[in-house]
């Protein structure tokens, strides 16, 4: 698998996670947020980085 189609694959994975972590946050009521909602943002936010990360590194 050359670089762009990796870069590509990875570019992919961090719409889908990006598109989760919005839909998410849609979700989430400010007034009524638990620690469990605010942990799960925190989580997913790391999972964007890590795939950004990785774009990064492939370059």
């Amino acid at each position: 698998m050359d670089n762009t189609t990796q870069n590509n694959g990875h570019v992919e994975g961090l719409k889908t996670r990006l598109h989760q972590f919005l839909e998410t946050l849609e979700t989430i009521e400010p007034e009524t947020a638990d620690l469990q909602e605010i942990d799960q943002l925190i989580s997913l936010l790391d999972d964007l980085e890590e795939q950004m990360g990785k774009i990064k590194s492939d370059k």
